[in-house]
């Protein structure tokens, strides 16, 4: 099955494969062993383009579009969780941008995400009040021609690798009291504070950044003050459930591949594992669930890119992706037995690994929550559809590619630019 893509996204697939063979799997056990920010990886990622899967080529971006993110972050967590948490997380710093960046800012932001110049972050939630995005308490006070920023942010993906941060801060009070801004990470004022004792996505830095006094331009303000709840909203929803849903198919992919092939080589009673009917029984099931979680990601990034109104696709598919891959672990861990539980196999990496892309951008109870919303026609504003116009026109470009291909005239569609 193909699953929405085309040879573009397929050649892609073999050159992030090939890199993630090659490059990044030989550097897993010592990541594993040291539990330090993986910097030159990371670093290596961005310089090969694959941050800028989604800004449009005028911008220098690949113009793949969210198939091609999802792609990516999948083969890349399939081999070491870790960089694919840290591709996915700059692509939520890109998306604030692409959404609410002014011309200028797109045009000064954009080319160096693509080219991994500057590697972008997305900051909001804070000690005291967590997932709950209007209980912050971070301020950003406007002096004149400029912003002062104090607060501390926390569980910010690449927080100790970031070049630019996405920030919100409360302007003034209620919902309409945040306001987002570009942060750059050599600002005074500005420090990395605690990078955490995570236990699994050993390379990623998901820790603590401090804004003691920090002055920013008014002109790096990100939409109109008073629209971070927006900024957050709709960064979170069109890019971060997606993401992280690519991030728990490529480990489930590599829990898949490993039991497999464990049940193949493993002889228990003078046959391979994989021929008694109850350990057959669960690779169906793992299977099962594999399929289903692809179908479910790459659905959503093909409505995305098409600009279709997907909140809810987008929600299941985090969900789906989240819960089977542990589900699939947990199976994984059961064939292996005591095996399971050894560094060498590498299922207990994968389960606590998989641990981790359950909080981010909601739990599964929060998406089984708005799910239920929309069931009964209560689930309020649909960023998908809210933001169509930038959401698809990934679309636009590959129908674009695709004509010049078969050497035809495509029709080009302006990309709006937000004020």
């Amino acid at each position: 099955m193909d699953y929405f893509t085309d040879e573009r996204h397929e050649s892609l697939r073999a050159e992030v494969r090939e890199f993630a063979e090659k490059e990044v799997r030989p550097q897993v056990a010592r990541m594993e062993a040291d539990r330090e920010v993986e910097f030159e990886l990371s670093r290596e990622i961005a310089r090969r383009g694959w941050i800028g899967v989604t800004i449009p080529r005028e911008f220098g971006g690949m113009g793949l579009g969210h198939l091609g993110k999802t792609v990516i972050v999948e083969e890349l967590a399939r081999v070491s969780g870790a960089m694919g948490a840290m591709a996915q997380a700059s692509q939520l710093g890109v998306a604030k941008v692409i959404h609410y960046g002014s011309d200028a800012q797109r045009r000064e932001w954009l080319p160096k995400f693509a080219s991994g110049e500057s590697l972008p972050t997305i900051a909001v939630t804070e000690p005291e009040s967590g997932g709950h995005v209007l209980g912050m308490s971070g301020t950003a006070r406007r002096e004149g021609d400029e912003y002062v920023l104090n607060g501390r942010k926390w569980f910010v993906g690449n927080s100790h690798i970031g070049d630019v941060h996405g920030v919100v801060f409360r302007t003034d009070e209620g919902s309409k009291g945040l306001s987002a801004f570009l942060v750059e990470s050599d600002r005074p004022g500005f420090r990395a504070g605690d990078v955490g004792t995570q236990g699994g996505l050993h390379g990623f830095s998901f820790g603590e950044i401090v804004f003691e006094d920090c002055r920013i331009p008014v002109g790096n303000r990100l939409g109109r003050e008073g629209q971070g709840l927006d900024v957050a909203y709709s960064s979170s929803t069109l890019y971060g459930r997606l993401n992280l849903a690519a991030v728990a198919l490529g480990i489930h992919v590599a829990i898949v591949e490993d039991t497999v092939r464990f049940a193949e080589e493993r002889v228990l009673y003078g046959k391979p594992l994989n021929q008694l009917p109850n350990i057959a029984l669960k690779l169906g099931e793992m299977q099962s669930r594999l399929m289903t979680a692809k179908l479910a990601a790459y659905h959503a990034s093909h409505l995305l890119d098409h600009g279709k109104a997907c909140d809810a696709e987008l929600m299941n598919a985090k969900l789906i992706n989240t819960e089977y891959a542990l589900d699939s672990a947990r199976n994984a861990m059961e064939i292996f037995a005591a095996r399971g539980t050894q560094a060498e196999y590498r299922i207990e990496r994968y389960l606590r690994d998989a641990t981790h892309i359950y909080p981010p951008a909601g739990t599964s109870d929060v998406q089984r929550l708005r799910l239920g919303q929309v069931a009964s026609g209560t689930y309020g504003k649909q960023w998908s559809a809210e933001l169509s116009d930038l959401a698809s026109w990934a679309w636009t470009e590959l129908a674009e590619r695709e004509a010049e291909l078969e050497g035809q005239d495509a029709k080009i569609l302006p990309i709006p630019l937000a004020g």
